[in-house]
């Protein structure tokens, strides 16, 4: 393959490709660019509001594309459209769809006008208030029923109310309260749950957009036989999706989980050894492998072997015949399995918190820069200059000669600190003399006048 040069163009893309996201409504057609009047058909199909689609004849011949905005023939009155495909693929959508050539198509009238754009902008815009207010009605006339969407025609003179309901409803007395407050022509439809969260969207527990509001047209029941066949707890949190269902993924696979089911020995058969009896506890489908137990109601003495020793064991069992073990003699045992070693840190809980570390002090060096290096194991350290556990310490000037340490007398008075060592050593005499009560005093003596 050539490599693609910086001049090669992209691939060309139609204009509502780009300006509106694929849904599951997009159909890209493919025979557009196939010579041989592939392009020239007749009828041109027309995407209204949510998932309803229609198809139009083009009787008068007009000069269409994909994207364009057209008013169709409604009842009654018109509605508003877009074009989504033309051209031979329409016949094709058509058979999909059940509809035949010959039956009634209804016919386009012209394209859109910037009137017919604007009361179609203008019924849109009361289409939120309309199904609050139909709820409210609704709820006053006691109907089990949910209104889910309301959709407005495009001339505003009819409107289609999207509900619902478990049970039959008679909406017969509603549909007339909702004429007299809304005068437009009133059209119920019924949906079920799995196409109302079509309808609104949202994200599945996988990540992704609901498969029913982006690629499924169609809806197949789910039984939890599905479930049951994958080996999954039956647990209806975990398997109903946003619609209160079952999940319509349960689906997807089931079918080849079936069939590699079959490959495997039944889950009833049991397995006779000479020194037990084994009974089945799980299978993993991907590795074909069968884990058995000595016990049928708990897990004990747990064997695992492949789908292909089951069976021989099996047929050994039909002919009469014990083996010494399920695991054949001379096969390799299985490896215990390794612990997880993580060398690089990075499964830590706490590989971000900050660990506060100790400083360790540095040594202070003294002013004139002269550091004397650190004494090795087993060697004294040198006395300081001005070291005073030494005993030659030197006078900072070299004029001055060390004054002469005089032995302390009895007489000599302690200095300050040796005053509060002595305090506490010698009692206090004050508190050891025994306190003496007070006497009164005497009154003075008054003198004779």
């Amino acid at each position: 393959m050539h490599p693609v040069s910086a001049h090669t163009p992209a691939p060309r893309r139609c204009d509502s490709c780009r300006k509106a996201p694929r849904g599951k409504l997009h159909c890209h057609n493919w025979l557009d660019d196939i010579p041989g009047g592939y392009a020239d058909f007749d009828i041109v199909e027309v995407q209204f509001k949510n998932t309803r689609k229609g198809y139009y004849r083009n009787t008068t011949g007009l000069d269409i594309a994909k994207g364009d905005l057209v008013a169709v023939e409604a009842s009654p009155g018109h509605d508003i459209g877009e074009i989504t495909l033309t051209g031979r693929l329409v016949a094709l959508q058509m058979k999909k769809a059940g509809l035949k050539r010959d039956a009634e198509i209804k016919r386009i009238f012209r394209k859109a006008k910037p009137s017919d754009i604007e009361k179609y902008e203008e019924a849109k815009a009361r289409e939120n208030d309309t199904m609050i207010k139909a709820r409210k009605i609704a709820e006053d006339l006691n109907l089990n029923m949910k209104i889910g969407d309301v959709e407005y025609q495009g001339d505003g003179n009819k409107a289609i109310f999207y509900y619902i309901a478990d049970e039959r409803v008679d909406f017969r007395k509603l549909i007339k309260v909702l004429a007299e407050t809304f005068r437009v022509r009133i059209e119920m439809k019924q949906i079920g749950a799995r196409q109302e969260a079509g309808r609104i969207g949202g994200i599945g527990p996988c990540g992704r957009p609901l498969c029913c509001s982006t690629w499924m047209t169609n809806f197949v029941s789910v039984a939890t036989s599905a479930a049951r066949f994958q080996d999954i707890s039956l647990n209806p949190q975990k398997l109903a999706g946003q619609c209160a269902k079952l999940k319509c993924c349960l689906n997807f696979e089931v079918d080849a989980y079936v069939e590699s089911v079959r490959q495997m020995p039944s889950k009833d058969i049991r397995l006779e050894t000479a020194d037990n009896t084994y009974f089945h506890f799980k299978t993993d489908i991907f590795k074909r492998e069968i884990t058995y137990s000595t016990d049928r109601q708990m897990a004990a003495n747990l064997v695992t072997i492949p789908a292909k020793r089951a069976f021989e064991v099996i047929a050994l069992n039909k002919a009469g015949e014990k083996p010494l073990s399920l695991i054949p003699e001379g096969s390799e045992k299985p490896q215990p399995k390794k612990d997880f070693i993580d060398l690089v840190g990075q499964d830590s809980l706490t590989r971000f918190d900050k660990t506060k570390k100790k400083k360790k002090k540095k040594p202070q060096q003294p002013k004139d820069g002269n550091q004397q290096p650190r004494p090795k194991d087993g060697q004294q350290r040198p006395p300081k200059a001005n070291d005073r556990k030494g005993g030659n310490s030197q006078p900072k000037d070299k004029g001055q000669q060390p004054k002469p340490q005089q032995p302390q007398d009895a007489t000599q008075k302690p200095s300050r600190g040796d005053k509060g060592n002595d305090r506490r050593q010698q009692p206090n005499k004050q508190r050891q003399q025994p306190r003496q009560p007070k006497q009164p005093k005497q009154q003075p003596q008054q003198k004779p006048e």
